[in-house]
This record gives C-alpha cells, structure tokens and sequence, in this order.
C-alpha cells in the first residue's frame, strides 16, 4: 500500500470509529505530546542529534480496535530531505489473559516532501506482562525503505521506585539483510519523573554495537537523550 493509500486508510479509519462512538458514545480519545533532546528510534539518531518536537493522536473503540498518527521533525545524515515524519496506525490492543496484554498494529512510517522513496510500512506486535516486561516484535518486507527484509525485537522491564519514579530498561536486536550490515544491537537505560498526572521528565542513555554505528555514522553508539512528556 502508497502513502497515500494508508494515509487514507487511517484517515477512513479515525472516522469509522468517531463515528462509531458518537453513535454508541463511548468512544476514546487520548494524544500525546513531547519535546526532546534528541530523536532516537532503536538506537540511531532521526533528529542529527537536534532536538524534536513530537505530538500524536488515538481514536480507539471498547473493542480494543484503534487508529493513530504521530508526528516529529527529523533529520537524517545523510541529507535524504526529510524534514518530518508521520506514523499512522491501525491496530488492536487488549487482554489476552489475567496480567497479559497484547498490541498488534500495522505502521505506516510516512516523510511528506520525500516522494514514496523513504515510506514503508511495518507489522508490529507487542506483549506485555503486568505493565511490568514487554516483549515487541516487528517485520516488514521493505525495512527502513531499503527493498530488504527486517526484523525487531526488544525486550524490556519496568521496574518502579516510589509512585512517581521508576527506572525502565531495553534490549533490541534489529536483523536486517543489507550488505552493509546484516544486523544490529542496542540497548537503552531509562529514568522517569512523574511531574503531574499527565506529564513526565524522562532521561535516557542509548548504546549501540559496532555494526549500527556502520550502518548509521554519526546517529548510532552512545548518546543521551533528555524528554518532557506529556499525554492527555
């Protein structure tokens, strides 16, 4: 599917279920906004290591069927011409068991300006234990756009301190059947503050292996990354 075809498939679907809810009132509305240092997804910088400005919105039903889309600015090395990406999602979240929960999307990463070259789309699953451990895997068969196959997994732990400070912890392996690196690893060590109820201070180290920082030169290895983030 183009960009714009998902891009009018999520569209079709926040309206679907808008109106699904305002008949049956009970849908869902939530967003989400944050200002951070630095962009990093999967341990490679998306910013240059420039701060972004990033904002997101879900429309979701009872049924544990949603729709969302998320913004940020980004900038990559080097130059592609990107200067804002766009992930649209549809997919569904819910209990799969006492304790266990699943979230299964499909994610159309989208860079307006860009023509169809740097959009791709990705199937993601993710299960979570008690909000506690996760484990997240993806795949896609044009990962990161570049024509080869690609497949994640992280696994991640939470672990609380006080009612309004835990620490959270991350492992992910990205395969990847390039030629300039088949694979990489990356790992990210989290310290969140609960400012209010809806807002959170959080402070993030990200490292990365040898490959990453051959795959992405400059964006990948050790880095910091500072976030204010907000959800409503």
């Amino acid at each position: 599917m183009n960009s714009k075809g998902m891009m009018a498939a999520v569209v079709a679907a926040l309206a679907g279920l808008l109106g699904i809810g305002t008949a049956q009132a009970q849908v869902q509305v939530s967003g989400s906004a944050a200002l951070t240092s630095d962009y990093v997804w999967r341990g490679s910088s998306q910013s240059d290591g420039d701060p972004a400005v990033q904002a997101g919105a879900k429309v979701s039903i009872p049924s544990g069927w949603y729709a969302s889309v998320w913004g940020s600015n980004v900038s990559f090395k080097p130059d592609n011409g990107a200067r804002s990406e766009f992930d649209l999602v549809a997919g569904w979240s819910g209990a799969l068991a006492p304790d266990w929960t699943l979230d299964a999307n499909l994610t159309r990463y989208v860079y307006p300006g860009t023509g169809r070259a740097l959009d791709w789309t990705e199937l993601n699953t993710t299960v979570t234990w008690k909000q506690r451990a996760w484990l997240q895997v993806a795949h896609s068969s044009d990962a990161l756009a570049g024509g080869h196959r690609g497949t994640y997994a992280q696994l991640g732990v939470r672990v609380p301190l006080h009612e309004r400070f835990r620490l959270e912890a991350a492992v992910g392996q990205y395969w990847l059947a390039t030629a300039q690196g088949p694979d990489y690893l990356h790992g990210q060590l989290s310290a969140i503050a609960s400012l209010t109820p809806a807002w959170e201070l959080r402070a993030t180290v990200h490292d990365t292996d040898s490959a990453a920082k051959r795959l992405f030169p400059g964006n990948a290895g050790g880095r910091w990354e500072l976030a204010l983030q907000g959800s409503f």
